[in-house]
């Protein structure tokens, strides 16, 4: 089994920023992609940011240049660096992880979301 912890979300001002990270652990052969989406109420959930275990990333536009998602390959550790927060920018955030287990069986596994609330 392998699990995704997600932490650093909270309440912030517009413009302010915040800083998420999310460790996965488990049972686990390798990630390729780790990555961010948001659910804000009443939308289906979305694509934040997605990086490789390569460094290619890749970003919702309405997200560019204010957001930066980086990893730590050793650690099985992403973090979004979220930097002038919009109230729109208000949802749930789960981390993503894709990859192999032990057993070398794809895995495609979803952390349990941590709320960022941004106030206008």
């Amino acid at each position: 089994q392998v699990q995704l912890v997600e932490s650093g979300g909270g309440l912030v001002q517009a413009g302010g920023s915040l800083r998420l990270s999310c460790a996965a652990s488990g049972r686990i052969s390798s990630i390729n992609a780790m990555g961010w989406y948001r659910q804000a109420p009443g939308k289906q959930r979305e694509l934040v940011a997605v990086i490789t275990s390569g460094g290619s990333t890749n970003y919702a536009d309405s997200v560019k240049g204010r957001f930066t998602i980086s990893r730590d390959n050793d650690k099985n550790t992403v973090y979004l660096q979220m930097n002038s927060l919009k109230p729109e920018d208000t949802a749930v955030y789960y981390c993503n992880a894709q990859g192999w287990d032990s057993s070398m069986a794809y895995m495609d596994y979803w952390g349990k979301g941590t709320l960022v609330t941004v106030s206008s």
